[in-house]
This record gives structure tokens, C-alpha cells and sequence, in this order.
């Protein structure tokens, strides 16, 4: 499943130093306003310990872990709504994204230039939502004028359509994001095909130096503080220090600088799982001789659906599922075993895949 997660923030907070170390994929980065000027692409493996444990107990060729797509998008200044600087290519770059990471600068450094002269990041993530909403107010006028008449001579459709549209304005007009809106589900089903930006999920990275890596600073605070209402995580990562621990050559090297720094794991690692959450992803399993290998699905997914993660035809077929629980397979450590003890269960196509599933799919084409 090719979602991605798009990287945004103000030029010069560390976007593509922090896209450089999840991927292999290098950013021209220097030091000036939109220094990444196409979107960069990293497929990037997500870390599960479920994986190596399972591959321990089944000795597989080879090991497959899953993975989500990172997208490091060019820095934005004010005016991208209309079109200013690379706006308009900004905008669009997020439109295509699942969710966003927003890179917010909560360091000092006078050889950084910082485009607005000094650091603050409550400001700068204003700008950058300011931008977004504008744009989202744009797309909502468009579509509300298209309706406006039928919704005007009862038209009962596009009533309802129109009075969604006007809840998002005056939401949006308030300086809120289209995410925190009162609008229930299926509004937001009927309207989904407006692909509001400030709508996508959204999580905050702050970008700390080496002394505020573990306990924050007082910049952190004020973000924290900032988007309470939002239901966003924030997450604070030192981008700097993750580069010169991704070039450390050995795992035991990156542990040793990792305990030094008073850290149980790299960032990078919290900020991959984060995403996958962040994108309302979930992870079942397939265990054989030939392989081990996680696949992603959606929260929700039934085992048809999950099936037809691996083929279509899987899908199609679909005949039912066998289903081990991760816990359970750990515990017997074969599947035998599992089978032995009862615990393998037969699932048909209404069973909701859960997190950590270990599957075989019967099917018939």
C-alpha cells in the first residue's frame, strides 16, 4: 500500500537532514529558502521487533519487512496559497500525501539562517497552517458556487453538501484547521472528495540540539502548549545528532552513542512507527520456510481485504483464513504447535484482521 507521509516546514528547520537519515535518497540541502526543489521519495522499512522474533523461530530465507513512503517537500514562505515561491508545487506535493510531518526549528544556532531572522516555532507553524487553510478556503468557494443554486431552490443534496461546506468556512475562517471542525463522519464521507489539506492528519517533530534531545526545551513547550487542542503528537528529535548516528557504521556503535546521549532508541525509529500510526496503518503477518514478511494494511480491514494486499486474486477467491495470534505463536513457537494446542483459528470474510495476525489465506480463482 503506497501511502505516504509528506515532510513540511519553513525552509531551513531540518526537513531534508531528517529525510536524509530515513532514507537513502540525498537532498541537495544548502542553506537557503527552498532548497529542496522536487519532492524527494524514501521508501522506508518500518521497524518491528514482532518480525525478528517471528523469523527466529522460523528460520526463513529471507526476511521482509513493511514499509511507508516519506516525502521530503519543498520549504514553504508566506504567499504559497497564491502561488508565491514554489506555493503552488508545495501544495500540490501535499495534496498527494496521506498524512504530514511538520518539521517545527526549537533550536538556537546563528550559523542557520532562519528565513523570518529569528527562531520561533509557533509562528512558523502558523505560517505554514495559515497557507494551507487559505487554500482550503479557496477549494470550498469553488465548490460551494457550483451548488449554490440547486442548494438555493431546494435541491436536497446539495443543501446538505452546501451546509457541510459552510460549517468548514467558518471553521477555517476562525484560523482553525478543517481536522478539528465539528463535522461527523459521514459529512466528512460526503465531503471527502474536497481533499482539504488541513484535513490530513498531522504530526509535530521538534527539531531540539543535542542538550534538550531528552527533556525538551522551553520552544518545545510553547508548541506543545500550542497545538493542545488538536489531538496531534509531538515528538522531539534532535535531526542533527540522527545524521551522525545513521553514519555510524555498526549497530553497536549506534547503541553506545545512543546510551551516551541518556536515549533507549534513535528518533528516526520513533518517528517511522509514529507515521505508520499517524496514517491509521496496521501489520499482519505471513510465516513460512520461504519467507517471513509483515504486510500493511488499514485499521479495519476484513480478511478479504488483507488478502488482496498480497494479489488481487487473493481477494477475489477468497475462500477463508487461517489465523494465528502473534502472542500465541510466540508462546508454542511453531505452528504446529499453535495447531496442537487449539489456538489456530478459521476465520471466513467478515473476521477484522488485528494487529500482529499471523495468516494463511485459502483461495480459489
Amino acid at each position: 500500500m503506497a501511502l505516504k507521509c509528506g515532510i513540511v516546514g519553513l525552509p531551513n528547520v531540518g526537513k531534508s537532514t531528517l529525510f536524509n537519515c530515513l532514507s537513502n535518497a540525498k537532498a541537495q540541502a544548502a542553506n537557503f529558502p527552498f532548497c529542496t526543489i522536487e519532492p524527494n521519495v524514501g521508501t522506508i522499512t518500518v521497524p518491528d521487533e514482532r518480525l525478528n522474533k517471528l523469523a527466529e523461530l522460523v528460520n526463513p530465507e529471507r526476511i521482509l519487512p513493511t514499509t511507508i513512503e516519506i516525502v521530503d517537500i519543498a520549504g514553504l514562505v508566506k504567499g504559497a496559497s497564491k502561488g508565491e515561491g514554489l506555493g503552488n508545487q508545495f501544495l500540490g506535493n501535499i495534496r498527494e500525501c496521506d498524512a504530514i510531518i511538520h518539521v517545527l526549528r526549537c533550536f538556537e544556532d546563528g550559523n542557520v539562517v532562519h528565513v523570518d531572522g529569528n527562531v520561533n516555532p509557533v509562528r512558523d507553524k502558523d505560517v505554514i497552517d495559515m497557507e494551507l487553510q487559505l487554500k482550503d478556503l479557496e477549494t470550498l468557494q469553488k465548490r460551494a458556487d457550483k451548488i449554490r443554486k440547486q442548494a438555493q431552490v431546494g435541491d436536497k443534496d446539495s443543501k446538505k453538501l452546501f451546509d457541510i461546506y459552510e460549517k468548514y468556512r467558518l471553521h477555517l475562517e476562525m484560523g482553525k484547521s478543517a481536522r478539528s471542525a465539528e463535522i461527523d463522519e459521514k459529512e466528512r464521507e460526503l465531503t471527502s472528495d474536497l481533499y482539504l489539506l488541513t484535513n490530513k492528519p498531522v504530526m509535530y517533530v521538534c527539531n531540539v540540539d543535542e542538550s534538550s534531545v531528552v527533556n525538551g526545551n522551553a520552544l518545545v513547550d510553547q508548541v506543545k502548549e500550542a497545538v493542545k487542542d488538536e489531538n496531534a503528537e509531538v515528538l522531539v528529535l534532535g535531526v542533527g545528532i540522527e545524521a551522525d548516528i545513521a553514519s555510524l557504521d555498526t549497530f553497536e556503535e549506534r547503541q553506545m552513542f545512543l546510551e551516551d546521549l541518556g536515549l533507549e532508541q534513535a528518533g528516526v525509529s520513533k518517528l517511522i512507527n509514529s507515521a505508520y500510526r499517524l496514517l491509521n496503518l496496521k501489520t499482519y503477518f505471513t510465516a513460512g520456510v520461504k519467507e517471513v514478511r509483515a504486510w500493511t494494511i488499514l485499521e479495519g480491514f476484513k480478511a478479504p481485504q488483507a488478502a488482496g494486499v498480497i494479489h488481487t486474486d487473493f481477494e477475489k477467491g477468497f475462500i477463508r483464513a487461517e489465523v494465528i495470534g502473534y502472542d500465541d505463536y510466540i508462546q508454542y513457537k511453531s505452528e504446529s504447535a499453535v495447531k496442537d494446542a487449539g489456538k489456530l483459528h478459521i476465520e471466513g470474510k467478515e473476521y477484522v484482521v488485528k494487529d500482529g495476525d499471523v495468516m494463511h489465506f485459502r483461495f480459489n480463482v
